[in-house]
């Protein structure tokens, strides 16, 4: 057998990604290389105040603690880590794509990218999937031959509709296991399509478990849509399946359906937007028919200069 080190196609696949995402990125973002989260590092970023028990009185900004006679600490630009973890949404949904890529793809391109930059500071990377209810971890490594091995298990992974018909873990507890096992401070990463949010009100089944990683850790959010879930096209009657559950229902697509279930997913996104806000995670959105790699490039370079104004327009922080 084959070790996933040595398979030549998962290979190839890597070296690809490897010229898609890092090269083209290298090329949008300029050359720069700073670190996707604050840590321990060399670059300057925005000074806070000073937690007591939480920061190091190492890292004390003297200057702005004796400008405004409260202690404070200045965060730096990560050129170091030691662990980030990803959370992947390898439910039934994340199969389905209706025109450049299928949503599963896009999701393991958004988690390969980060890896791909924070992996060239040496980080390490681990991942929790959630897959048909059951969470699974893959430990914490580093270099191109964990890279390897990550991306053959998710390859590994079934497709398809869920045998179980929705049943066992979803994305809270799945977020809840992460919090839990997972509890030095550094970057976590979710990737899913969060469709078992509700549209219209209701509880959002895992935004308490986002508040509680995000209150100790630095959290990204990638959610992917497919633009068919947010319309349907005028196609008179069709058989829709439900790929978790399993489903199947025979609908008639009349006007009034269509404006319904586009109200319905519009409501639905908004729902995730406001519970992610609530939260207080960064927030990055990718559809199968666009560039991904291009929105992920517009992302970071977005959170710079935001961190940059901020850091400029915050009382007491030297201009």
């Amino acid at each position: 057998m084959t070790s996933p080190g040595t398979d030549p196609r998962l290979r190839s696949a890597l070296r690809r990604l490897d010229l898609r995402v890092v090269h083209r990125l290298e090329g949008l973002l300029h050359g720069e290389h700073l670190g996707l989260r604050l840590g321990p590092g060399s670059e300057a970023a925005e000074a806070r105040l000073y937690q007591p028990g939480e920061d190091d009185v190492r890292h004390m900004d003297w200057a702005v603690t004796a400008r405004t006679d409260t202690p404070h600490v200045r965060d730096v630009v990560a050129d170091r880590e030691l662990e980030s973890w990803t959370l992947l949404d390898l439910s039934a949904s994340m199969d389905f794509g209706t025109d450049r890529h299928v949503k599963r793809d896009v999701a393991v391109g958004a988690m390969v990218a980060v890896t791909l930059l924070t992996q060239r500071v040496a980080d390490r990377f681990g991942a929790h999937f959630l897959h048909r209810g059951v969470i699974r971890r893959w430990p914490a490594r580093s270099g191109n031959e964990a890279l390897l091995s990550l991306l053959a298990t998710v390859a590994a992974a079934p497709t398809g509709d869920d045998p179980r018909g929705g049943g066992g873990a979803g994305l809270g507890e799945a977020l809840e296991d992460l919090g839990r096992t997972r509890r030095r401070r550094g970057l976590r990463v979710v990737v899913s399509d969060f469709l078992d949010t509700p549209a219209f009100g209701g509880e959002v089944s895992w935004e308490r478990s986002m508040s509680r990683i995000a209150s100790r850790h630095q959290v990204l959010v990638v959610e992917v849509i497919d633009p068919r879930e947010l319309d349907l096209p005028e196609i008179g009657d069709v058989t829709l399946r439900d790929p978790v559950s399993g489903r199947v229902r025979d609908v008639r697509l009349t006007r009034g359906v269509r404006e319904r279930y586009r109200d319905a997913a519009r409501a639905q996104r908004e729902q995730v937007r406001l519970a992610l806000r609530r939260s207080g995670v960064q927030h990055l959105v990718l559809r199968t028919d666009r560039d991904w790699v291009l929105d992920i490039a517009r992302f970071v370079i977005h959170q710079r200069r935001t961190a940059h104004r901020l850091s400029r327009h915050t009382p007491g922080v030297p201009r």
